[in-house]
């Protein structure tokens, strides 16, 4: 079935080949790519779309001496494939296996761990750069699409590198799409030129065209490269110091394999627009590139099920509903995603409230100064954003909106593990992070109910708030219909027992509660992270004789030290035990193994406090 893809090892099986057999393994690659993600879920347009494009790179540049800087890394799935990684394909996204972006203990072939966009450019410069250093005439590429294109590190980084005239390739990969459909300016600007026949007409007889366009012709006397600038992307890049070849087809490796050869001789920054299609070779794909980008087990033949809705909703889904409900209510609601409509939840205020609604692109930074803009003429923005992207924007969470103390709410959603996704994409920090920030609060809801709830709490506060919530589903609380907040600042004890008192915050609270029925424990839904509920703490402590604290958050600087703290104030002495997650990445696969490996399970909960408890009972 794969005569060709079999006998691939590394890359120089591929380099061994001829060019006449590299479409069969475009082809066989393909394949093998829509059967094995199939079999265990994972990204799957992109990588399809990257088909022709990695066997050309790997065809070309000596790899791994000349260095590949994958952007973001979900498209890496062939790259993997054709450097020695095929068996382990059945590993994927699981634990101790394979993992679904690029990682550089995992291969020499992953120069550069990813995960996050818009990084690969900056990577890249700098391997050039130390090769330069170091005198070694290696090459570096750096790969990236047009999506992770529109964010500001991306020409950060282009500016410096062509102000530098740095030994740099860069590819772009124009397939007009990054998870949720593009945004902006730059990608429109490159989608209508790309798209019709115009451009080719212009770019092949430029003087025809120019003469039945006579204010085209006069605004080219003025100045060629203004026009030039007006019709093609070259002048965009070359103003940052680069070389602009293309676009090409990308698809085609009868194109691309000899361009590659000649940027490979040039010396100085390159810059190569390739044009690409999400999902190419796998029609259902390529008709539905955002439901087909990440998929779950499928059959191929059928494609993804349209399936049945789950039994229980998704915190996600309880906030897209809590959104459209209270936009219905209050006219000054506004929601802001950095380029992650379907996954953050707003697809149907999009549809509802499509004034009100925002994308702007891949610019986690640039989302949170927009907000405060927002806020500062009276509007309510809603931030919806993943834990992992807020770390990218920590500076104007700090200066531009709590230090300002404006009024924008943040829903932070994917907080705490993700499972296959791994540590790029962990929730892992957000509590300590925003903990030490002056005005800010904190909430943490324990079930999907709660979660609606808390929105609204956090959203009729004034001032900056946050809710942040787990990945999936929950305990299966039915949210109600209404929009009644929650007593600021208040926890509640849902569980009385004795000597040791567990202080759970958000998706810890349940396995808490199942701990608890072992060790006759007292639990208390803290809610609140900031401001912490001292009044409740206090009277926990006065009661009890071990406090245990647990959030599915890193230990350090978390919700538990916001307890110890607050414990310190008061002037009380008390054992206590800290729970969270470990000092230390934690590696992907399945969330609930992950959390029992991180003693965070039920099970995990009571050994640990039992362990700690025996020598206090001894005292």
């Amino acid at each position: 079935m794969y005569d060709l893809l079999d006998q691939i090892n590394s890359p120089d099986d591929v380099r061994a080949l001829s060019r006449k057999q590299l479409p069969q393994l475009a082809q066989e690659l393909r394949d093998f790519v829509v059967e094995s993600v199939s079999q265990t879920g994972g990204h799957f347009a992109s990588n399809l779309g990257c088909v022709e494009l990695t066997i050309a790179l790997h065809y070309v540049f000596k790899t791994p001496y000349d260095r590949l800087v994958w952007d973001v890394g979900h498209q890496t799935y062939p790259h993997k494939i054709l450097t020695g990684r095929k068996h382990r394909m059945p590993t994927l996204r699981q634990r101790h296996g394979l993992a679904g972006f690029p990682k550089r203990e995992e291969s020499e072939y992953d120069t550069f761990g990813v995960g996050h966009s818009s990084t690969s450019i900056s990577a890249a410069q700098g391997m050039a750069e130390a090769a330069r250093l170091s005198g070694e005439d290696r090459k570096a590429v750096a790969i990236i699409g047009d999506g992770a294109m529109t964010a500001g590190m991306a020409f950060e980084a282009l500016n410096n590198a062509g102000g530098r005239d740095t030994d740099l390739l860069v590819i772009l990969n124009d397939n007009d799409m990054s998870i949720s459909p593009n945004v902006g300016g730059l990608n429109s600007y490159l989608a209508k030129l790309m798209s019709g026949k115009f451009y080719a007409a212009f770019k092949n007889t430029t003087g025809k065209v120019l003469d039945v366009a006579p204010p085209l012709k006069e605004l080219a006397r003025k100045g060629e490269e203004h026009v030039k600038g007006f019709f093609t992307p070259s002048t965009l890049f070359e103003a940052f110091g680069f070389n602009y070849i293309g676009p090409i087809d990308g698809h085609d490796l009868d194109a691309l394999i000899p361009t590659l050869q000649n940027i490979r001789a040039l010396k100085g920054p390159q810059f190569l627009h390739i044009v690409t299609k999400k999902g190419q070779g796998y029609k259902l794909a390529e008709n539905d590139p955002v439901a087909y980008h990440g998929v779950s087990k499928f059959d191929p033949a059928n494609g993804l099920a349209s399936g049945k809705a789950p039994a229980k909703q998704t915190y996600t889904q309880v906030f897209s509903d809590w959104l459209c409900d209270m936009a219905a209510q209050d006219e000054q609601l506004v929601g802001i995603t950095p380029a992650m409509r379907e996954g953050s939840g707003l697809v149907a205020f999009e549809q509802a409230f499509p004034e009100r609604y925002f994308d702007v692109g891949i610019a986690e930074q640039h989302a949170l100064t927009f907000a405060a803009g927002l806020a500062c003429e009276g509007k309510k923005p809603v931030v919806a954003i993943y834990s992992t992207f807020l770390q990218r924007a920590y500076d104007q969470l700090i200066h531009d909106i709590a230090l300002q103390d404006l009024d924008v709410t943040f829903a932070i959603d994917r907080a705490g593990l993700v499972g296959a996704d791994g540590p790029t994409h962990a929730g892992a920090f957000d509590l300590s992070f925003m903990r030490c920030i002056p005005g800010i609060s904190i909430l943490a809801p324990s079930n999907e109910a709660e979660c609606r709830q808390m929105l609204t709490t956090a959203y009729l506060h004034k001032g900056t708030t946050a809710v942040r919530y787990p990945r999936g589903t929950g305990p299966g609380r039915t949210p109600e219909a209404h929009l009644e907040p929650l007593p600021w600042g208040k926890g509640e004890i849902v569980r009385n027992g004795q000597k040791v008192a567990i202080l759970a915050f958000g998706s810890m609270v349940a396995p808490a509660l199942e701990a608890a029925e072992t060790l006759n424990a007292t639990v208390a839904n803290m809610r609140f992270v900031k401001p912490l509920d001292i009044e409740l703490i206090t009277s926990l402590a006065d009661t009890h004789d071990v406090i245990v604290t647990v959030e599915e958050n890193v230990i350090a600087g978390g919700a538990g030290s916001a307890v110890l703290e607050a414990l310190v104030a008061s002037r009380r002495q008390k054992a206590v035990l800290l729970l969270g997650l470990p000092d230390q990445y934690v590696e992907h696969g399945d969330h609930a193994k992950l959390l029992a490996e991180c003693g965070l399970d039920a099970k995990g909960i009571a050994e640990q406090i039992q362990t700690f408890i025996l020598p206090v009972d001894n005292l």
